[in-house]
C-alpha cells in the first residue's frame, strides 16, 4: 500500500517544481547554434526552446541559479509583495489579464510562503498545543474557586431577600464549586508527587493524555481495529502526534486550494465572464496573504505583553479587509456586492479550515 504521507510529500514537491520558472537575466554571448536543441541562433536566447545561447559553467552562476530559480530573488518579488499586501485586487486582476512577467506566479509564491511558514513553526514560531505550566494552572484553579464562592454568597444573599430563583442558582453554583475544588486539590497533589517515569510533568496535558490512552479511557469510533490502534499509538506519545500533524499539514497544504475554489465559484455562479482559473488565482493569492499573516502573528506570539497582544489582534482583523479589497478589485464589484460576498467568504473559510484540520489530524495520526 502506498504511504499516503509520501504521496502528499511527492505532490507538494511536484507542485513546487512546476511552479519554479526558468531563470532569466543575462545569458552571455550569442552562439551560432543552441547547445540543447541544435537550432541556429541569432540572439542571447534560442527562438525554438528558449535556452540561453551562452551556457555558464562558473560556481558563482550556480549559486545565482539556486537563488533565482528557487527563491525568486529578483525584481518581481518587490513588485508582487507590496501589491499582495496593499492592493490584492489589482495584483489578481492583472495576473488574470495576462500581465505576468512582472509578478511571481501565484502558485510559486503560495508554495514558498507555506514552506517558510512551517519552517518557522518547526523552530518554535507557533505551537499547535500550548499548555500552561503547573503553577499557572493551580493559580487559575484557585481563582475559579474564589470566584465561585463569591457568586454563591451573592446568590444566597439574593435568596434571603426573597428573589425568585436565587436559591436554585446558588445550588447550581455549589455543584460547580465542588468540581473546581476537586480539580484544585488534584493539581496541588500533583505538584508534590514524584516525577513521572516517562518524563512528562505531572498534571501536564501530555501526562493526562498518556494516562488516558494507557488506561483505555480513550475510544476511537471510526475505522477498523488496525486504524484505531494506529491513532492510539500516536496519542500515547503526544509530542510525536503533534509533530506528525504539523508535518502532514505541510505536506497537504496544497489541498486548501481545491477545497477553497468551489466556495469562491459559488459566489459568482450566476455571473458570466469568470472562470475556474480566475477563482484559483484569487484563492492562491488570498492564502498566501493569510500564510504571511500567520507567520507574523506567530513571531509576535513569542513576546508577552499588551502591545504584542493588541498588535496580533489588529493583524487578525486585516483578513476580512484584505478579502473585501481583493474581491472588489479582482471582480470589479460594487461596495455592497463585495461586502456581502466577503461575509459569505469568511464563513466558507471556516468550513474549509474545519474540513482541512479534520483531514490532517486523521492523516497525521494514522500515517
Amino acid at each position: 500500500m502506498v504511504d499516503i504521507e509520501a504521496a502528499g510529500g511527492a505532490a507538494t514537491s511536484g507542485l513546487i517544481g512546476a511552479a519554479i520558472e526558468k531563470p532569466t537575466g543575462y545569458a552571455g554571448e550569442a552562439h551560432e547554434a543552441c547547445t540543447d536543441c541544435g537550432e541556429p541562433t541569432s540572439g542571447k536566447f534560442c527562438s525554438n526552446c528558449g535556452q540561453p545561447t551562452h551556457v555558464h559553467r562558473s560556481l558563482l552562476h550556480l549559486v545565482e541559479e539556486v537563488l533565482h530559480g528557487v527563491l525568486h530573488f529578483d525584481a518581481r518579488i518587490w513588485r508582487t509583495l507590496p501589491l499582495l499586501l496593499l492592493n490584492p485586487g489589482r495584483l489578481t486582476r492583472e495576473w488574470i489579464q495576462g500581465k505576468r512577467t512582472r509578478y511571481i506566479s501565484p502558485l510559486a509564491i503560495f508554495l514558498f510562503t507555506v514552506f517558510l511558514m512551517f519552517f518557522i513553526m518547526s523552530f518554535g514560531g507557533t505551537n499547535v498545543i500550548n499548555a500552561e505550566p503547573l503553577e499557572e494552572r493551580i493559580a487559575d484553579a484557585r481563582t475559579a474557586v474564589t470566584d465561585l464562592e463569591a457568586s454563591i454568597a451573592e446568590a444566597e444573599a439574593r435568596a434571603a431577600a426573597g428573589e425568585p430563583g436565587a436559591q436554585a442558582t446558588a445550588d447550581g453554583l455549589r455543584g460547580g464549586l465542588i468540581g473546581a475544588q476537586t480539580r484544585l486539590e488534584a493539581l496541588e497533589a500533583a505538584r508534590t508527587s514524584a516525577p513521572r517515569a516517562d518524563g512528562y510533568e505531572v498534571g501536564s496535558w501530555q501526562a493526562e493524555m498518556v494516562d488516558a490512552v494507557q488506561e483505555r479511557r480513550v475510544s476511537i469510533g471510526i475505522g477498523d481495529e488496525q486504524f484505531r490502534e494506529k491513532i492510539l499509538h500516536k496519542l500515547a506519545n503526544p509530542e510525536f502526534a503533534v509533530y506528525k500533524i504539523q508535518q502532514t499539514a505541510y505536506k497537504f497544504a496544497f489541498l486548501l486550494v481545491p477545497l477553497s475554489i468551489p466556495f469562491v465559484w459559488l459566489l459568482f455562479v450566476w455571473k458570466r465572464g469568470f472562470t475556474w482559473y480566475d477563482h484559483g488565482v484569487f484563492v492562491l493569492y488570498s492564502l498566501t496573504f493569510i500564510s504571511i499573516l500567520t507567520m507574523l502573528m506567530g513571531v509576535l506570539g513569542q513576546w508577552n505583553g499588551w502591545f504584542t497582544s493588541t498588535l496580533a489582534s489588529l493583524l487578525s482583523l486585516t483578513v476580512p479587509v484584505h478579502m473585501f479589497a481583493q474581491l472588489k478589485g479582482t471582480y470589479g464589484l460594487s461596495i455592497f456586492s463585495a461586502l456581502w460576498r466577503t461575509l459569505f467568504l469568511l464563513f466558507f473559510c471556516v468550513m474549509t479550515s474545519v474540513i482541512f484540520l479534520l483531514a490532517i489530524i486523521v492523516l497525521g495520526l494514522t500515517g
